[in-house]
């Protein structure tokens, strides 16, 4: 019996009365501070324990702003008189006190909790916090550093000596570590420290390969559990990513559904430990993927090509809206003013020809825009009879300021017949009706590049017949309809060609712009006559000598070349091809600046080279005027266009 009251008695003062102080100290606490400062001031004390050298009191106001230092030796005890800077005294404890100091450090601890630290209660705990994030924010080394420090400190090294000391040895570690390892530049460390700002999606798409491929696996397939619970984070992933291309694209739920579908994938790689059957289905995939993207790069070269030769409804209603208002003027109405500029060689002469009204009045527009003096251009354009109407009342309603228009209608050219033109007689062949409608599919090309209806057209032809549409002119600027003028084009006409007939900018920056490219150099008549590297160069922007052509006779060499190539062997459908061969070494090059092509298919043309061309080209099957075209380029275009015209709001035509 005795025995047990002993043991009550020890128990109550070893484990009852510190409760009860601890308590009694809570409570006093409280009443002078918050709940939530006081957990921050208790969760500080209580990680350090009594003998740990290891570990500082974080209630305790420090010494030095940057270094926590444990406070062995020094008591802290209450003292009213201080100022609220130093609200408390520091009094030396002797070495015979230290074991004392040790065994009553909580009790010490507890005591210096005064009044006087309640009153600053905030700005000492801010402080404490402050310099212990420091601390604990410093890196390894630093830390190191400071033990070592320390250390010498201890033994009786001086600071002076030991930094001089550390100095040197940092400088000969760095050499040593310089030549074991090239400096990695300032760019390098900003690339590892970015993040990729898709990483996250990328994750969980790589997430879904592995599901798909562990639901194929026999072994997989044999567990409904597993199956289920990896068909339901598939559903659950591809709900999070969507068509997301970066992570701040994703939802906030998105890392609840990827830690779900990582420990689902963690049960699938246990139960399947056999890596080769893993390989093999991921080929399989690799395969298969690799398929139908070739399915879908032809689908979308044949809906690109679709696209380019289909004319939109809204540029449809203009050329009907048009006509109907043509035939509704009176035939005074209908004559174009200053005709009698439209044979004068001393003016600066255009050839257009075109069957799509609107791009024809882009062209127009931007070219008497940027003319220093547009009393003196003159604009010839020919188009078809079934656009012919609405392209003279295009032009009657938006008169081009000073300068001339001529519209004409290319079937009032009698001279131009298949008799006398051998391309006329080929187009309405029934071998060139085999080849364009595929109506023998052994006889048809299988390239829709060359299906376009521009082939059958002779307007894309009359580029040949420039002499005879203009027997009074000495020198044509032919344009493509498919171009904007940016600057002034009269430096054209006094440039000197050196007796060449044609002026253009060659296209030789790609191996695909090279004779080779467009002729058949497998027959003996062209490996013979021409240089399969020799450049090309670009239709869109022509300056044509008709003096010179008229001279050197180019239209029969051009009507030689097309008889040989009746059947097509020589080169296919185009106007590049014939005309690579007819100005072969009669063409001079201009600077690039005079004309940049590709616009109309390539996304990464030079934005400087855009904004100091003279001319731009959509060459390609992405027209500004078509919704394919790439959208950074259509500004250029859609400038001058008047979208508020009347005409082209009742045929929902907009930018």
């Amino acid at each position: 019996m005795m025995l047990r009251n002993l043991v009550v008695a020890m128990l109550f003062v070893t484990v009852i009365a510190p409760i009860l102080l601890y308590t009694d100290r809570f409570a006093t606490f409280k009443a002078s501070s918050s709940r939530t400062q006081f957990l921050e001031d208790f969760a500080s004390f209580t990680q350090t324990l009594p003998g740990d050298p290891t570990h500082h009191l974080h209630v305790l106001p420090q010494e030095s702003s940057t270094l926590l230092k444990e406070p062995i030796g020094i008591v802290y005890t209450d003292n009213s008189t201080n100022s609220p800077a130093e609200p408390f005294s520091r009094i030396p404890i002797t070495d015979s006190s230290a074991q004392e100091k040790r065994e009553h450090k909580s009790a010490r601890v507890l005591s210096a909790t005064s009044e006087g630290l309640q009153s600053q209660n905030n700005s000492t705990i801010r402080q404490v916090i402050d310099t212990s994030n420091q601390k604990e924010s410093r890196t390894d080394a630093e830390v190191a550093k400071e033990e070592d420090r320390k250390e010498r400190a201890s033994n009786g090294v001086s600071d002076t000596a030991a930094q001089n000391a550390l100095e040197q040895q940092s400088a000969i570690t760095s050499e040593k570590v310089n030549e074991k390892e090239p400096p990695k530049s300032k760019t390098d460390k900003q690339t590892k420290q970015t993040p990729m700002p898709d990483a996250r999606v990328r994750q969980l798409r790589d997430q879904l390969i592995r599901a798909r491929v562990y639901l194929s696996l026999p072994i997989i397939k044999n567990n409904p559990h597993l199956t289920r619970e990896l068909r339901l984070r598939i559903k659950e992933v591809q709900r999070v990513v969507g068509d997301a291309t970066k992570d701040s694209d994703l939802p906030k739920n998105v890392y609840e559904k990827l830690k779900a579908m990582d420990q689902s994938l963690a049960k699938g790689k246990q139960m399947q430990d056999d890596c080769a059957t893993a390989v093999k289905k991921l080929r399989a995939m690799l395969h298969s993927t690799e398929e139908q993207l070739r399915v879908h790069k032809k689908q979308t070269m044949f809906l690109t090509q679709l696209t380019a030769k289909t004319l939109p409804k809204g540029l449809h209603c203009l050329p009907l809206r048009l006509t109907t208002e043509y035939y509704s003027l009176h035939s005074s109405e209908q004559q174009f003013p200053n005709q009698e500029k439209l044979e004068d060689p001393r003016l600066y002469h255009y050839a257009l020809f075109s069957d799509n009204v609107l791009a024809a009045a882009v062209v127009v527009n931007s070219t008497v825009t940027h003319a220093k003096d547009p009393s003196k251009h003159v604009f010839h354009i020919v188009t078809d009879r079934l656009n012919y109407a609405a392209m003279r009342m295009w032009f009657l309603v938006h008169w081009p300021g000073k300068a001339t228009v001529q519209v004409q209608n290319i079937e009032e050219f009698t001279w131009l017949n298949s008799s006398y033109s051998p391309v006329l007689k080929q187009l309405g062949s029934p071998s060139m009706i085999d080849y364009y409608f595929r109506t023998h599919r052994g006889n048809s090309d299988n390239n829709l590049k060359y299906r376009n209806p521009k082939y059958l057209s002779i307007l894309n032809h009359l580029r040949f017949y420039l002499p005879e549409v203009f027997p009074k002119l000495n020198k044509v600027l032919f344009l493509d309809d498919d171009i904007v003028v940016q600057k002034d084009l009269t430096g054209l006409w006094s440039l000197d060609l050196k007796g060449n007939v044609n002026g253009a900018v060659e296209t030789c920056g790609e191996s695909f712009h090279r004779f080779d490219r467009y002729l058949n150099f497998s027959h003996s008549l062209i490996s013979k006559t021409f240089d399969p590297h020799a450049c090309g160069w670009a239709y869109g922007m022509n300056i044509f000598d008709l003096q010179e052509w008229k001279r050197q006779n180019l239209t029969e060499l051009y009507h030689r070349w097309q008889k040989l190539n009746h059947d097509r062997l020589l080169w296919k459908l185009g106007t590049l091809p014939p005309g690579l061969i007819t100005f072969w070494k009669r063409t001079y090059s201009l600077d690039r600046s005079w004309h940049v092509l590709g616009l109309g298919y390539n996304p990464s043309v030079n934005q400087r080279e855009i904004e100091r061309a003279a001319v731009i080209h959509y060459n390609g099957n992405l027209k500004p005027w078509l919704e394919i075209g790439i959208p950074k380029y259509r500004n250029y275009w859609v400038k001058y266009v008047d979208y508020d015209h009347k005409y082209l709001r009742e045929c929902n035509i907009n930018p």
